[in-house]
């Protein structure tokens, strides 16, 4: 049997101390262990917050920068999307372009149909990607139509509603093979329903066109050949109870409208009423329009005069120097197709058979003469149609 006995009891006074003092310090050299974990976890946290409010703080600064982008492409669609690709908020891919304005989110419909009808090579190619997007298999054309025209706004310009028209038929065609004989047929289709669109629900037409001169219209187009008359009736009937909706812009569109117009200016206007006066009224011209407003701070303006089909001249008037009008051709009669604003806020037509107008000085009249000469438009969809059905009708032929 072993005795076993208490070592410490062995000890000297001295070794006795020497030994708790080894156990104190042993105790404290835990308690430091314990405070340092305790320490290193606080640290850890508070790393992981601040990395947690840095990802956050970029987050934020990274949403500012988009919501930038899209206000500069409102008023400048290809600064908007310069701004967007140098600060690493969209990549410089025609897809990745064409998916930011497919999605639309906070973009003006119009500044998308802008950009998207540009004959640029990269917007081309956007608008191409852009079309793609769209899935249009086992849809009528009418009902095609309907889902790519809510995507942006079409745009007045007669060729880049062309672009825009031929890349839509062209990705019909692929989703539907065998509806059309040729992309040219779904072309000139898509502007016979949206001219159709026009007619029937357009309270300025009178002359309202009937399902039988729909079809007659379009006689000859497949090809040459003919198509069905089911199909015209039913496209027909489908534009009647439901015309297209158009698109609200998310964006400021006057701002966007007159950013940068063709000219702007103050000139004289004479009124239309049974008092014919001379009416101070600052003028901009953009889009192939001439808008005017009372003042240059006015958010909007007090009459808008389309320029389509209109004519310019020179003319003499014994009230005032420097004068012009905008006229009818072979219609003097006819009044000109035009709005403006009353003093109590209505919106009403215009009563002008002709727009007198009177410039500062001789220079300024033949400036604007010449910059609206060259704003003044024929319609569009008649030009292309014709050039379009000619060159079907050459297919025939040969």
């Amino acid at each position: 049997m072993v005795l076993v006995t208490d070592v410490s009891s062995d000890l000297t006074s001295e070794e006795q101390q020497e030994l708790e003092n080894i156990q104190r310090r042993k105790q404290e050299l835990l308690a430091d262990i314990q405070r340092l974990k305790e320490e290193i976890t606080e640290v850890t946290n508070e790393i992981e917050n601040l990395g947690s409010t840095e990802e956050s703080r970029k987050n934020i600064q990274k949403s500012k920068q988009v919501a930038m982008g899209r206000k500069k492409f409102n008023m400048d669609p290809k600064k908007g999307i310069k701004f967007l690709i140098e600060n690493d908020l969209l990549k410089n891919t025609c897809e990745n372009i064409a998916q930011f304005l497919y999605k639309g989110e906070g973009l003006n419909k119009t500044a998308i149909g802008d950009y998207l009808g540009e004959r640029d090579d990269l917007n081309i190619s956007v608008l191409h990607a852009f079309v793609e997007l769209h899935e249009f298999m086992d849809l009528n054309l009418v009902q095609a139509l309907r889902q790519f025209l809510w995507s942006f706004r079409l745009p007045g310009e007669a060729q880049k509603i062309d672009r825009m028209m031929e890349a839509f038929a062209q990705r019909y065609c692929q989703c539907n093979p065998g509806v059309f004989e040729s992309t040219d047929t779904c072309y000139i289709l898509s502007f016979a329903i949206i001219m159709l669109n026009t007619s029937l629900h357009n309270p300025n037409v009178k002359d309202k066109p009937t399902v039988e001169r729909f079809i007659a219209m379009n006689r000859g187009i497949n090809n040459g050949g003919d198509l069905s008359e089911d199909l015209l009736r039913n496209l027909y009937d489908s534009i009647k109870h439901e015309p297209f909706k158009i698109p609200e812009d998310d964006g400021n569109d006057l701002t966007h409208t007159f950013f940068n117009p063709d000219r702007e200016g103050w000139l004289l206007k004479l009124g239309g009423g049974r008092v014919k006066t001379w009416k101070r009224r600052w003028f901009i011209l953009t889009d192939n329009c001439l808008y005017y407003f009372e003042y240059t701070t006015d958010k909007e303006p007090r009459g808008i005069i389309p320029l389509e089909n209109l004519s310019i001249r020179e003319v003499e008037d014994s009230k005032k120097m420097n004068c012009f009008e905008l006229y009818i051709p072979d219609n003097k009669d006819q009044v000109i197709k035009a709005c403006k604003t009353e003093a109590d806020g209505r919106v009403v037509e215009g009563n002008h058979t002709v727009y007198r107008i009177s410039a500062a000085s001789c220079e300024e009249k033949d400036d604007w003469m010449k910059c609206i000469r060259a704003a003044i438009s024929r319609d569009p969809f008649y030009e292309m149609l014709a050039a379009r059905k000619k060159k079907v009708s050459s297919i025939k032929r040969t």
